[in-house]
């Protein structure tokens, strides 16, 4: 690598060629991944785009008279002082809130490095498209935020709420409630049945981790091996067996941790408060994120637990 301060002028202008067209390619990489699911937000990108090709044709043109038609490959990583990027085709889904983010920061570090740029050449043509090239980029969130205003429209800002909801249900609700569910519900049996077999609270309280736990890890490889979300939409794979992983164990962990309780009675008190007030959640969740009435939702919940509880209480007296 070289340090910036060592590059001439014909190479800084190589080098600039280099970091437009590589953030020209990257807004185009943001404006398809998010074309499907935020077009108002993809059209912004491809405007941003346009921009960057624009300011790569000017330096081309630049380059040219200076120095001639033959353009060195001098990129990023050959200097010292850029932060590195993430591919963006390692990033999918594609989420809004980050790629802004990634854009912001690319137009800071693109101004930064004209504002140095400029300060070191000594050609006066060539520092003021220096110059300019900083001012634009300066100017280039501004100029993003009158492309939001343009492109993304109230009924299209609505259509990506919708959309960003949709998302969020599909990869991060669905498997979290799945794993909350199955987590809450499918413990039951075996820690109130080890409770009333054993009237030992720490007894019952090996038996539930355990179950937790086992749930969990199965759970959560079930669903990272059950599509990888090219054709549903629904997001990373590992991600969302992580979540629904996590969430139950967190299901069966919630009404197991009452019987580290000493006193047999008050620990199995505990939990049956735990269990009612965990199925109270996941009604909810089932009526805010996945649209179900709260009545509905109660009953399906309601019944489904109250007939797994019984059954290990049953079990755990026989």
């Amino acid at each position: 690598m070289k340090n910036f301060n060592e590059l001439s002028e014909r190479e800084i202008l190589a080098l600039a060629i280099s970091l437009e067209e590589e953030d020209e390619r990257v807004y185009a990489d943001f404006a398809e991944g998010l074309k499907q699911d935020y077009p108002g937000s993809a059209s912004i990108f491809a405007a941003m785009r346009e921009e960057e090709s624009e300011h790569r044709r000017k330096l081309i043109e630049m380059y040219r008279q200076k120095f001639g038609d033959h353009i060195p490959l001098i990129r990023r990583q050959d200097v010292r002082g850029f932060v590195q990027r993430r591919p963006v085709w390692l990033v999918r889904p594609l989420g809004l809130d980050t790629v802004r983010k990634q854009a912001s920061a690319m137009e800071v570090e693109t101004r930064r490095f004209y504002e140095r740029a400029a300060s070191r050449t000594q050609d006066a043509s060539i520092r003021q498209l220096l110059d300019d090239l900083a001012q634009q980029e300066r100017s280039h969130e501004d100029r993003a935020q009158e492309l939001t205003e343009e492109k993304l429209r109230p009924d299209v800002k609505e259509d990506e709420e919708h959309a960003r909801r949709r998302l969020f249900v599909l990869q991060v609700v669905q498997p979290g409630l799945a794993g909350l569910m199955d987590g809450s519900v499918s413990t039951l049996a075996p820690v109130f049945a080890a409770a009333m077999a054993t009237k030992n609270s720490w007894d019952a309280f090996l038996v539930g981790m355990a179950a937790s736990i086992g749930a969990g890890i199965s759970m959560g490889f079930a669903e990272a091996l059950s599509d990888d979300g090219s054709l549903t939409g629904r997001g990373h794979p590992w991600a969302r067996g992580a979540v629904e992983g996590a969430m139950t164990t967190l299901g069966g962990v919630g009404h197991t941790l009452p019987f580290l309780i000493a006193d047999f009675r008050v620990a199995l008190g505990v939990a049956a408060a735990v269990v009612v007030l965990e199925l109270g959640v996941i009604t909810w969740i089932r009526h805010r994120y996945m649209e179900t009435p709260t009545f509905s939702a109660a009953m399906q919940v309601g019944l489904g637990g109250a007939l797994v509880f019984l059954t290990g209480v049953l079990i755990g007296q026989s």
